[in-house]
C-alpha cells in the first residue's frame, strides 16, 4: 500500500489509473485517507527529522524561509486567485528549511495570500521540536525582498531569530537613492558582510526537490488536507532520502 502511494505522489498519476498489481485503486486510495487521519505522513516527516538530526545534525544555526504556489484547478480549501496567474486558482506553499534545505515547516494556504501573511503559521508548526536559540547558539533566517516589512523584523525578533531580509526598493526608495550618489549597488547594500555566502538559494533547491514529485506540481486534490498529507510525504521521503546518502557516502 505504501509503495503504491509513493508511486501516485512520484508520477502524478490518476488514482484509478494505477496499475492493478500495485493493488485496487480504491483500497490504496482508502488507505492513504486513513493514514491521513491518523498523521501518519507528518509522523514519518519528524521521523526522517529524527534521524538526520542523529547522522548529521539538524541545522538550526542558518534557516531560509519562502514561498511558492502551484496551480489548484479543483480545490476547495486553501485556495485563492494567484495574482501571477491571471487570477486562475492557485495554493501558496511556505516552507521552513535548516541550512542544508531539509524541510522544517510547511503549511498552505490560497494563492492570494501575501508571502508575509503566512510567516507567523510557519514558524508555529515546526515537524521537530525547534531548540531554544542562545548567545553562543543564535538563530538567523534568511528571507527575501517580499518579507521586508517591520512587522516582520518584530515576528522574528519575538521569535527569537536574527533577521537577513532583502532590502525592498519599493519600501526604501530614499536609501537606494542615497546608495547610488555614493556609487554602490543593491547588491552590494544587501550583503550580510563584505565575504557574503550565499545562503538563501537553499529554500529555492528544497521547492525544486518537491516539484519532481509530480503530485504536488499541480493540486488536484479539492481538500486541502489531502495534498497537506501529500507534502508532508514528499518532505518525509526527501529527509530519509538525504539519510541514505549520509550512510553510504559517509
Amino acid at each position: 500500500m505504501f509503495e503504491a502511494i509513493v508511486y501516485v505522489l512520484r508520477t502524478g498519476i490518476q488514482w484509478n489509473a494505477l496499475p492493478r498489481e500495485m493493488g485496487a485503486s480504491s483500497t490504496v486510495y482508502d488507505r492513504f485517507r486513513h493514514w491521513e487521519a491518523q498523521g501518519v505522513f507528518a509522523r514519518l516527516w519528524e521521523a526522517g527529522l529524527h534521524l538526520y538530526d542523529e547522522l548529521q545534525g539538524i541545522g538550526w544555526d542558518w534557516q531560509s524561509l519562502d514561498s511558492s504556489t502551484s496551480k489548484a484547478p479543483f480545490a476547495q480549501a486553501a485556495v485563492g486567485p494567484a495574482p501571477t496567474d491571471r487570477g486562475k486558482q492557485g495554493t501558496k506553499r511556505s516552507i521552513l528549511c535548516d541550512r542544508r534545505g531539509l524541510p522544517l515547516a510547511l503549511v498552505i494556504d490560497g494563492a492570494n495570500r501575501h508571502d508575509m501573511k503566512l510567516v507567523a503559521a510557519t514558524l508555529e508548526y515546526h515537524a521537530i521540536a525547534r531548540p531554544e536559540p542562545t548567545i553562543e547558539h543564535p538563530q538567523h533566517l534568511c528571507l527575501d525582498a517580499g518579507y521586508d516589512y517591520d512587522v516582520i523584523y518584530s515576528l522574528l525578533y519575538e521569535e527569537g531569530y536574527e533577521p537577513h531580509v532583502r532590502l525592498n526598493r519599493h519600501n526604501h526608495a530614499w536609501y537606494w537613492q542615497a546608495l547610488s550618489q555614493q556609487g554602490e549597488t543593491q547588491e552590494s547594500a544587501n550583503a550580510l558582510e563584505t565575504t557574503k555566502v550565499p545562503r538563501r538559494w537553499v529554500v529555492e533547491r528544497l521547492f525544486s526537490w518537491l516539484n519532481r514529485w509530480r503530485r504536488i506540481i499541480i493540486r488536484w486534490e479539492k481538500l486541502d488536507r489531502t495534498y497537506d498529507a501529500f507534502l508532508r510525504l514528499a518532505c518525509a521521503l526527501i529527509c530519509f532520502h538525504h539519510c541514505e546518502r549520509l550512510s553510504v557516502f559517509g
